[in-house]
């Protein structure tokens, strides 16, 4: 192809080009601009030829004006520019986010004549390392532990005794209903202890037949049965070192709690068609939401098991025995779906919140993990109203209403426990003055004390006090 034909043919391929394209000279004005310019810009080609590359604001342009009016930009005496993340303002106000890349042009003659520049838009990127920043911020955020919240008696206690439990090698049991976090729980044992760096296996006891189950804890090999074609190391095995958590272990078959009885007093495992006493060095972590006692008395579940397992039991309460965690569950739930929607929802409202905060919960924190979404879902404005959630809080809601009255426009003292310590009578009587102050606004109220929403709920709760609900603020 001859020179005058990719001359001619030279804007097109530029204009081609998904990245942005301008030439300047060496007074910075803009003498070339291709289409995906502006696009990027928001200006049009009439717009940027002959004006100033500073029209576009960008926000790494380091300029040096000299008398001899050449060297307007300390690219010329760099001569390039790799890879320099910055942003640009369009023509709207609004920023764009952009890597630019730029380099001097010569003549034959060597001499500067100008300047090309590339521009690529990275805002999406941008935005998703943001939203990436935000997870981490949240997971990392210091009001849970190890992915549980709570700010209640019941679960400090519980968080206390995970992390003495985890300090121990012996077998730990982890009891409650459905919901209540027990995997959680028995990942933070792991986490707390000297076998973190181990690793950690799970088995759902529940979800495997008897004969699958006996394979996938402790391996077979090659003919044991039809279908094994060659050998397989068990979860035992690949624990080893480690940790590994046995879910769900009322569903435990009488004769997988007899062999599992064996690697529990003697640490050795057999794989199925085989003999050979395999060593494991595996720490034992069972979870259940069964009465095993009961079990052990319907002659269902073995008693030299139960006692062997349940040597450091943990007890994980319901979410209805901690009421004072829910606010606060409720926020950290309303964040992170929030996150994940990218929907422009701001709030709950105080009915919602309220309704939360009365319900009794019978699926626990998995259930109101549930409900969030649902009402993520549901909702079309900027706030949640106690309509976009499921329809049997709201249900639950009215039928406690319609027992007693749980709006009052002044403070009902009469039900503010009257024994607690000093400390809390003062931060008591410091939140009834900001809740007369703010007119039940708890948002304000938060403001005034210079407290979290949150806590305003979890101390309301905690104390008693009941006041007429206002409109919250976003």
């Amino acid at each position: 192809m001859l020179d005058h034909e990719l001359n001619h043919y030279w804007k097109t391929v530029v204009d081609t080009i998904q990245d942005g394209v301008m030439i300047v000279d060496l007074k910075g004005i803009i003498v070339s601009a291709n289409k995906a310019l502006e696009q990027i810009t928001g200006y049009s080609n009439q717009e940027l030829i002959g004006k100033p590359c500073s029209v576009l604001n960008c926000s790494s342009c380091n300029t040096v004006f000299e008398r001899t009016g050449t060297h307007w930009c300390l690219l010329f005496r760099s001569g390039s520019l790799k890879m320099k993340k910055c942003s640009l303002i369009r023509k709207d106000g609004s920023i764009v986010n952009i890597i630019k890349n730029a380099s001097v042009l010569n003549d034959s003659g060597g001499q500067v004549i100008g300047a090309v520049e590339t521009v690529t838009d990275i805002t999406d990127l941008m935005e998703k390392e943001n939203k990436i920043e935000a997870f981490r911020r949240e997971l990392e955020a210091g009001e849970t532990f190890h992915g549980m919240a709570g700010i209640s008696l019941p679960m400090r206690r519980a968080f206390d005794l995970i992390t003495n439990v985890a300090a121990s090698d012996a077998p730990a049991l982890i009891l409650g209903e459905s919901g209540t976090g027990k995997e959680l729980a028995a990942r933070a044992i792991h986490l707390n202890s000297e076998r973190k760096n181990g690793p950690y296996i799970k088995v759902n006891c529940a979800a495997l037949n008897e004969s699958v189950l006996e394979s996938e804890l402790f391996g077979h090999v090659k003919g044991a049965f039809t279908g094994a074609y060659q050998s397989r190391t068990g979860r035992f095995e690949a624990a080893n070192n480690g940790t590994i958590f046995l879910d769900e272990i009322g569903d435990l078959p009488l004769s997988i709690q007899v062999k599992l009885l064996r690697v529990l007093e003697e640490k050795v495992i057999e794989r199925v068609g085989d003999n050979k006493a395999i060593p494991v060095d595996v720490r034992v972590v069972t979870a259940t939401n069964k009465n095993l006692k009961q079990l052990v008395e319907d002659s269902s579940f073995r008693s030299d098991f139960y006692y062997r397992i349940n040597v450091l039991p943990i007890n994980l309460p319901p979410l209805r025995e901690r009421v004072e965690d829910i606010p606060l569950i409720a926020e950290m739930f309303f964040r992170r779906i929030r996150l994940k929607s990218n929907k422009p929802v701001n709030s709950i409202s105080p009915e919602a919140m309220q309704a939360l905060v009365k319900y009794h919960w019978p699926g626990n924190v998995r259930e109101l993990k549930s409900a969030f979404e649902y009402a993520f879902v549901t909702c079309t404005n900027s706030r949640l109203e106690l309509d976009h959630f499921p329809p049997d809080i709201g249900h639950q809601s009215d039928m406690n209403n319609s027992d007693s009255s749980h709006h009052f426009a002044k403070i009902n003292h009469s039900e503010i426990k009257q024994d607690e310590p000093k400390k809390d009578e003062i931060k008591k009587q410091q939140l009834i003055h900001a809740l007369i102050q703010a007119q039940g606004n708890r948002s304000l109220a938060a403001q005034i004390l210079g407290i979290s929403r949150v806590t305003v709920w979890n101390r309301m709760n905690r104390y008693g006090i009941k006041f007429e609900v206002q409109e919250e603020s976003g």
